[in-house]
């Protein structure tokens, strides 16, 4: 492990901003048409869950990776393996998360640059703060998260007072019934975002407090679902649902609809400034946790080494995981909950969580029973 320490706020800041990230960027929960701010708030509560089994399992190794500890509960051999595998899920999402900012730019703001310039220069920022460390992401946090937040508010306000809200796009609230929300919430929202957070069990060995990791992940996660619903819910109110559906950027065309005292429009540039800052802080957070992981695993002494050849790979897996966006959001929506997200982040967590309950359970038993014959003796 890197020789480095973050503090409780700087963890609840990177978490917030981990979680908006590309959660604010594409039309999240749109199964679920006019009720999906609804959707993200039952994904958030199946979010804590699964942060709950991450935090468990830190508990019972608070001083070693998710790339340690596995060896120890199920064997070397195939504890190598599982950690590999979420070393290359950590990287091929940092690369998928790289490509959504890509296209990003590429539509918003640099039509003719070829795609791999945009990703490219994204890279070789973030690859610069990783090989600083997780103390400096940590910092960069910090400040960034007011800015943040700050334009957030000017943002709300703005779009209140601009009369562009219109509350009817909200109703009939569950017109299809509970069911079809909550099938969206546990089949699309439960994974991304909020099941990404299993990143942070790369993260959480170097909190400073480790008595504050529940309270402080649990808080981040809270905060930045309702933010995402409030979104939603904005965007749903101002655009309708029928317009979001053939949206690439919903959260884009409603700050455009920002018409504020006759000379207040064209706000695209906080808008893209603002999802620049949430996609660096998401792609960095993958990226760290795929390089500390690897040196973890490969028992390389300075992870700082191994950023720029795995930086590469990374811009590499960005260019060739789609062949256009189309097929980019078809792949997050219907291969990669299933076939990724649901073993990495729910299936493997738990069954790791068991066989740690039952192996720590029997260390202490044993333990009882070398004290109590102490005491005999």
């Amino acid at each position: 492990m890197e020789k480095a320490k973050i503090s409780a706020y700087q963890l609840f800041v990177l978490i917030v901003m981990f979680e908006l990230g590309s959660a604010l960027l594409v039309p999240l929960a749109m199964d679920a048409k006019q009720d999906a701010w609804l959707a993200i708030l039952f994904g958030m509560i199946g979010g804590f869950i699964l942060y709950f089994i991450y935090y468990r399992l830190y508990l019972y190794y608070p001083d070693s990776l998710p790339t340690t500890f596995v060896q120890k509960l199920i064997g070397k051999t195939f504890g190598r393996i599982i950690a590999f595998l979420y070393i290359v899920y950590f990287s091929y999402s940092a690369s998928r998360v790289l490509r959504d900012f890509g296209e990003m730019l590429a539509v918003i703001s640099y039509p003719e640059t070829p795609l791999s310039i945009n990703h490219a220069l994204l890279m070789f920022v973030i690859v610069y703060t990783v090989r600083k460390g997780i103390e400096v992401i940590g910092r960069s946090g910090e400040l960034a998260f007011f800015l943040i937040y700050l334009f957030a508010i000017i943002g709300f306000i703005l779009i209140i007072f601009s009369g562009i809200i219109h509350i009817n796009n909200l109703k009939p609230i569950l017109e299809d019934g509970i069911y079809s929300v909550i099938k969206v919430a546990f089949g699309q929202v439960l994974f991304f975002p909020f099941g990404e957070a299993i990143v942070f069990a790369m993260i959480l060995p170097y909190l400073n407090n480790p008595k504050k990791a529940k309270i402080t992940g649990l808080l981040a996660l809270g905060l930045s679902g309702i933010n995402i619903a409030i979104s939603m819910a904005i965007n749903i109110s101002v655009l309708g649902v029928s317009l979001i559906e053939r949206t690439q950027f919903p959260l884009l065309s409603t700050i455009q609809a920002i018409q504020f005292a006759e000379f207040l429009e064209r706000l695209d540039i906080f808008f893209i400034l603002t999802m620049i800052i949430l996609g660096f802080f998401k792609i960095c957070i993958f990226f760290y946790a795929a390089v500390i992981g690897t040196a973890d695993l490969f028992k390389i002494k300075e992870p700082s080494q191994l950023a720029f050849p795995m930086g590469l790979v990374v811009l590499f897996m960005s260019i060739v995981v789609a062949s256009n966006m189309t097929e980019h959001l078809q792949e997050g929506l219907e291969i990669i909950p299933i076939y990724i997200h649901l073993p990495i982040q729910v299936i493997i967590p738990a069954i790791l969580l068991i066989i740690a309950f039952f192996k720590n359970r029997k260390v202490g038993k044993m333990r009882d029973g070398q004290l109590s014959q102490g005491d005999g003796q």
